[in-house]
Parts: structure tokens; C-alpha cells; sequence
């Protein structure tokens, strides 16, 4: 059987399978996600999205695809501080994991305004400060190659049979979108554990994650809920949960001054307040994603441990030298704490225990090509 045919075959048992709408066979105690309007999920639009997410085309030089930046077997992060773009220019922060980016009400690491993954697809893809996938003034040459390949003049019409020409910009950001919304990770061994399966992990993560759920630490304020992360939101949401933290990362003034090039929020909003916040990343797959911080200043887990054991990190040389436990800005949950060996170790042992073996194995996430 040729590719396109087993494309075309796939799809259509997959739309006979007799529900009015989207399965989203979700993980026990996981809400079902908000979906705008205009883009509504399905298997079609979503499998059309992982050709598009793994595909050079997406780029002007046909160099970088969407995946160059989000590797599946890193929780889609690219194990950087910094991702190179198509034309060698460097983003100022490293790539966040698309892990369950359906439940972020806001995208990037800090900007408040961006909230829909259909807009942000527009960023790496147009975008020229720094240019990523390089395709600004070049939206119709980047749809002239879709149309040339064989596969997507089956998957565009399929995922869009409503429209007389489905190769659209806009068509091309949903399925984007609606591939990623289904990268759903909640099957880690801590999750069996919490689910009922007392032998899921060890007596060691089990001590770690009474550290963590713990006043003392306090982790599990920014880093708590299904998502592992303080920033959430999903269908049943009322309330606005976009959330953006200082850490006590940096304090280069004494005033609780960031690098110029990474001052979180403040960058969008111009507020002194806003200086050093950013969105509390998801701690679920952690052990696959360093290094940590936005910057990837931190580059192990038990660097990242240090740093919040102290209440923030001081930085003794080089050009942002400052104490960032003393910054003015910094979260009232980054206090400090006694980290001994064991519960270091106890620690290490709950954070291993979030990897989710299933999501970054997973065949219905994986490259098509």
C-alpha cells in the first residue's frame, strides 16, 4: 500500500469510528481542554498537524522544521538554553515542552498576551526578531511547496473538506495547533502512584513528593495540579489562571534588575513589578528537559535544587553578578530550605518519577515522514 493510501485508510477508520466528536481519552483526573471555536479538534485536522509539525517545508531555507526545536524523546524541548533558528539566529530563552500545551492559557515563557497555540504558530514561523523558521514574505512560496506534495493534497482536503482551496496560512496554523493540543502526558509512574498503585514508585519518590506537596518547600505552589504548573487552564475553567513568577533567578541592581535581553514580563507589560516574572514552567518530564530556568542558566536538576534550598540563586561573576535571594520582586514561596543529602536524593527520585515513558514513545506523536 502506497503512503497517501495508507494515509486515506487511516483517516477513514479512524472517522468511522462512531463518535459525534473528538475522543480525547484522557488521563484520570485530566479536564477536557478549551478548544477555540474556529478550530474545532479533530483526528483528521490533528494528524494533518504531525506531518506539518516534522515537516522542512515550514521553513524558508527547508532546513528546521517544527520538531528541529521539540524533540519527542525530550518532552519536545531541545536540550538548549538558547535554540538555534533556521538562519543561525538564537532565541533568548530556551524551548519550553509542548507536554500538555493544550491546558497553558498563555504561550512562551512570558508573554501574557499570547493565548491561542493557532496565533503563536505564527511567531517561529514569520517571525524576524530573531527569525526562526525564516518565512516572512515568503507565505506563498511555503504554500506553492505543500500544494507539490503528493500526501498533503490528500490531507488538506481531508481536514478541511468545506473549502474550495484548504492550502491557507490560517489552515496550516490550526492543524499546527490541533496536533499539539493532543500531546496529552499523564501516565508517569508518580501518576499510577497517585491513581492507586501503591508500587508505581519507590519509598524514596514517594518521600519526595510529601517534600514537595509540603509547606515547607512549598514546590507546589507554582508547580502543582495535573499539569505541574500554577499556569493552567482548560474547558471548565472560570477564572483566568495565567500565572508568572519571580524566582529569585537574578537580582543584578540590588533592585531586582534581569539580564536586558530576559526580563520576563516586564518586557510586555513595563511594569517594575513584572521584572524577573516568568510562567512556572510544567515539572512533569523534568528529568528530560534540562537545562533549566528560561535561560538555561541551571543545567541540572540538582543545580536547580541549590538554587531554591538557598531562595535564589547568587551569581558571583560575570556581567550579572547580584544576589537574587535578595531581590525585591522575588515570590513569597522561594524562602529556602534544608536540603540534606537524603532529601536531595528522595527529591531526584520523585522528579525521575514524573517521566512519562508512554508520551515520549508514543508512535501517534513521532515523526510521519
Amino acid at each position: 500500500m502506497s503512503r497517501r493510501n495508507a494515509i486515506l485508510a487511516v483517516l477513514v477508520l479512524s472517522a468511522c469510528g462512531g463518535d459525534d466528536g473528538y475522543d480525547w481519552d484522557l488521563p484520570p483526573g485530566f479536564p477536557e481542554p478549551r478548544v477555540p471555536e474556529d478550530d474545532a479538534m479533530s483526528i483528521e485536522k490533528a494528524e494533518l498537524g504531525r506531518y506539518l509539525f516534522y515537516d522542512t517545508r515550514l521553513s524558508g531555507n527547508e532546513t528546521q522544521s517544527c520538531a528541529s526545536c521539540h524533540l519527542q524523546s525530550l518532552a519536545f524541548t531541545d536540550g538548549l538554553a538558547q535554540s538555534p533558528g533556521s538562519t543561525g539566529d538564537m532565541t533568548p530563552r530556551g524551548s519550553m515542552s509542548l507536554a500538555n500545551v493544550a491546558y497553558a492559557p498563555t504561550l512562551t515563557w512570558a508573554n501574557s498576551a499570547l493565548r491561542d497555540l493557532e496565533r503563536q504558530a505564527l511567531v517561529p514561523m514569520f517571525g524576524e526578531d530573531p527569525v526562526e523558521l525564516g518565512l516572512a514574505g515568503r507565505e506563498t512560496e511555503m504554500l506553492d511547496r505543500l500544494r507539490a506534495e503528493p500526501v498533503y493534497q490528500d490531507l488538506f482536503p481531508i481536514a478541511f473538506p468545506d473549502e474550495a482551496d484548504p492550502f491557507t496560512v490560517a489552515n496550516v496554523t490550526k492543524a499546527l495547533a490541533s496536533f499539539q493540543r493532543t500531546l496529552i502526558s499523564g501516565d508517569s509512574p508518580y501518576d499510577r502512584y497517585a491513581n492507586g498503585d501503591e508500587d508505581a514508585i519507590s519509598d524514596s519518590a514517594k518521600r519526595g513528593a510529601e517534600l514537595f506537596f509540603g509547606e515547607e518547600l512549598e514546590c507546589f505552589h507554582c508547580h502543582g495540579g495535573f499539569v505541574f504548573s500554577a499556569s493552567v487552564d482548560h474547558a471548565n475553567n472560570v477564572f483566568d489562571q495565567a500565572s508568572f513568577q519571580n524566582n529569585g533567578l537574578y537580582n543584578i541592581d540590588g533592585r531586582g534588575a534581569y539580564p536586558a535581553s530576559n526580563t520576563g514580563l516586564f518586557e510586555h507589560t513595563g511594569d517594575p513589578g513584572d521584572m524577573g516574572r516568568f510562567k512556572p514552567p510544567t515539572l512533569r518530564n523534568i528529568a528530560l528537559t534540562a537545562p533549566y530556568m528560561h535561560d538555561g542558566s541551571l543545567e541540572t536538576l540538582d543545580a536547580v535544587l541549590d538554587h531554591y534550598a538557598r531562595g535564589g540563586t547568587l551569581t558571583t561573576e560575570g556581567e550579572n553578578v547580584g544576589d537574587g535571594a535578595l531581590s525585591p520582586n522575588k515570590s513569597i514561596f522561594v524562602n529556602g530550605f534544608e536540603l540534606t543529602e537524603e532529601r536531595r536524593a528522595d527529591m531526584m527520585a520523585f522528579f525521575e518519577s514524573l517521566t512519562d515513558e508512554g508520551f515520549i514513545t508514543n508512535p501517534a506523536f513521532s515523526d510521519p515522514w
